[in-house]
């Protein structure tokens, strides 16, 4: 009897392109997982793939602050409102 490889049971290594499609996906995963839509196999590698993709949003915003951080001389200034 064949192994299941471990590449059918993870989720989707694609990286996405930019922070802003990463949160599309992650967005529309939430809302399939919410309404219930997701057998129980589809529902874990949703899961996992959600949890990829937060982490994902989490260190480009990460990255942001960083360079905000540095653009004002290493304090991080309240957003000011025009």
């Amino acid at each position: 009897m064949p192994k299941p490889s471990a590449a059918a049971a993870s989720p989707d290594p694609v990286t996405p392109a930019n922070y802003e499609v990463a949160l599309h996906e992650l967005e529309a995963l939430i809302a399939r997982m919410d309404a219930g839509e997701l057998p129980l196999d589809e529902l874990l590698v949703s899961y996992q793939r959600g949890a990829v993709l937060l982490q994902f949003c989490r260190d480009k915003l990460q990255a942001v602050e960083d360079q905000v951080k540095v653009l004002e001389d290493g304090v991080l200034k309240p957003w000011k409102t025009v």
